[in-house]
């Protein structure tokens, strides 16, 4: 049970290994996209049409109907991945070994919707992948296996995003055969020790420049691709937003949101501990481009004020 390119990771790697047998593939519904809106299959429907297996596409997984057709598989395991819905008990008491998920974080940490960027947005150095016993709550169930992996500097949630996908697939994979023989023993999370993330917001994008230099650096990491972090430009009739794609801890110090300087290396921007030097931006309406780029259409004079 899966949706996005993350879960489709795992589906590929549960195909690419034989001693299992898959019934068949949950998914959500076809979603309109595009600037056309046209009907688009999930990354895990594309997979697993190609290998020929059947596909569920429930409006709700509570849908009595849907899960009286589940039963009708008798699948002895499910693997979850990113599906989009909450499962009810009656899908979690289904499978004789139970619903096992791949979570993006080191549970307890980073429960919830958003593991992958909020570690980033945390500054957080390491993260990693955890394998549980899915029960009722919100990432709460029992842990069987997790791996760990360092987060890189040059590191956005896109990168991050594809290496824990494939680390995922890998653990998935691993554990299941142990889990099942009676090799690893489920063990409770520690509660305590906890946290939460929830949906990341639009808004949430938008540089607050009396941050420290690192925290606003971090946000530009951590919301890269989605949902993009911006500022604006001083413009009439109105300010121009202007998304930030790249930037780099820069040495300097200013008024917050004042541009210190300006050349083909970069946009030094003050903050309010530190600078930040934006190396890649878009104007809107306009393409991604470098900044010496950029300068070339648009120069900006030291003292413009950004907000």
């Amino acid at each position: 049970m899966g949706t996005p390119e993350l879960a489709a990771a795992s589906l590929v790697g549960l195909l690419s290994e034989p001693d299992f047998q898959i019934v068949a593939i949950v998914t959500q519904p076809d979603r309109p996209k595009g600037r056309d809106l046209k009907f688009q299959p999930s990354p895990v429907k594309l997979v697993a049409l190609s290998a020929g297996l059947s596909v569920l596409q429930p409006l709700k997984a509570r849908d009595e109907q849907f899960i009286a057709q589940l039963r009708t598989f008798q699948p002895e395991l499910i693997a979850v991945a990113a599906f989009g819905q909450i499962l009810p008990k009656a899908i979690l008491d289904l499978p004789r070994w139970g619903c096992l998920n791949v979570h993006t974080s080191l549970l307890p940490k980073y429960r919830g919707a958003s593991p992958i960027q909020s570690a980033i947005l945390n500054g957080e150095t390491e993260t990693g992948v955890t394998i549980m016993k899915m029960d009722v709550g919100l990432d709460t169930g029992d842990i069987l296996t997790q791996r760990s992996m360092p987060i890189r500097d040059e590191d956005d949630a896109a990168t991050l995003h594809d290496r824990l996908a494939h680390l995922g697939a890998e653990l998935l994979v691993q554990t299941i055969p142990d889990y099942v023989a009676g090799k690893i023993q489920p063990r409770p999370q520690p509660h305590d020790q906890a946290t939460h993330v929830s949906k990341i917001k639009k808004e949430e994008g938008r540089i607050d420049w009396q941050q420290p230099a690192r925290a606003i650096w971090n946000r530009i990491r951590a919301f890269t691709p989605w949902p993009g972090v911006f500022t604006f430009l001083p413009a009439q009739p109105q300010p121009q937003l202007l998304k930030i794609w790249q930037a780099e801890v820069a040495s300097g110090q200013g008024t917050a949101g004042e541009v210190l300087s300006a050349d083909k290396t970069g946009i030094v921007i003050g903050c309010g501990e530190g600078a930040l030097r934006v190396t890649q931006l878009q104007r809107e309406g306009g393409r991604r481009m470098s900044a010496g780029e950029f300068l070339a259409g648009h120069p900006l004079a030291p003292g413009t004020k950004l907000g």
